[in-house]
């Protein structure tokens, strides 16, 4: 949401997280593909010009499942851009491609397909790193020893392999981009998919003609946000992603999700 609001900075947000129901990273493909046609129903009501899947597990998993249900509303995940932008990322023909993300992003093997349908000869290592997003989440920094010592036991098996690029494959992955980059060096092109997913979808929007209709100032008032749980601690953590704060996220309850389903039955099948 931070790269988006940055790249267009006429746009209004409505941001969904799922709170009650994370971690995605350790869900099966079927679950996680439920959870994200019951939120995308939800938001229909907002009449939104286009929905990003802001997460890299469920845009692995869920995103071909949600376009077809959803058409003729465009659906973008973060996967497809952050591949494109590694594959391009060294003129190495047989570029050794190095990816950290969730385990079940991992498992999906999404970028690896992505990467080598770019870039047939290149090879990519694969690394989920299950650690990070808790201790990210439990306000540890770039400076904390702890999120040192993860990151190089995690970094150190691919710096010794050679990588040329390292993609972060989970969005909480560019808060730690300072100590990412103190590991691995200049030498290695760092990707960050929040970035790379932004272009895209401003792109997207630039083509399909649906530019912003009135520039809105202040961040804050661009984003309405809304969780399945604890919206004081969302509350609490929204400053360190975004570098503001926003107001109170509106608490929607997973039951309201699953009473949509006979709703959305319909609406699909029709």
């Amino acid at each position: 949401m931070r790269a988006l609001l940055s790249r267009m900075p006429g746009e209004r947000i409505i941001y969904f997280g799922d709170t009650a129901r994370l971690p995605y990273g350790s869900k099966t493909k079927q679950t996680i593909s439920h959870y994200v046609q019951q939120i995308i129903e939800w938001g229909l009501k907002f009449n939104p010009k286009h929905v990003v899947i802001a997460c890299n597990t469920a845009s692995a998993l869920a995103l071909p499942t949600v376009r077809q249900m959803f058409a003729p509303l465009t659906v973008s995940g973060v996967i497809d851009p952050g591949a494109r932008a590694a594959a391009g990322s060294t003129s190495k023909p047989e570029a050794l491609i190095g990816v950290i993300a969730t385990e079940a992003t991992v498992r999906s093997k999404a970028y690896q397909i992505a990467i080598q349908r770019r870039r047939h000869r290149a090879r990519v290592l694969l690394r989920p790193t299950a650690l990070l997003v808790p201790m990210i989440e439990e306000g540890r920094t770039n400076d904390d020893p702890l999120i040192e010592l993860a990151l190089r036991q995690y970094l150190q098996p691919m710096l010794d392999r050679g990588i040329d690029a390292l993609v972060l494959g989970c969005t909480h992955y560019p808060l730690l981009k300072p100590a990412i980059r103190k590991i691995v060096g200049e030498s290695v092109a760092v990707i960050d998919s929040a970035e790379r997913c932004a272009e895209d979808v401003a792109a997207r929007l630039k083509n399909a003609a649906l530019p912003a209709i009135n520039a809105v100032k202040d961040d804050r008032d661009r984003v309405s946000a809304y969780v399945t749980d604890d919206p004081e601690r969302f509350a609490r953590l929204a400053p360190r992603f975004l570098g503001f704060a926003v107001d109170p996220p509106t608490l929607v309850s997973p039951e309201s999700l699953y009473n949509r389903e006979d709703t959305a039955a319909v609406r699909v099948s029709a």
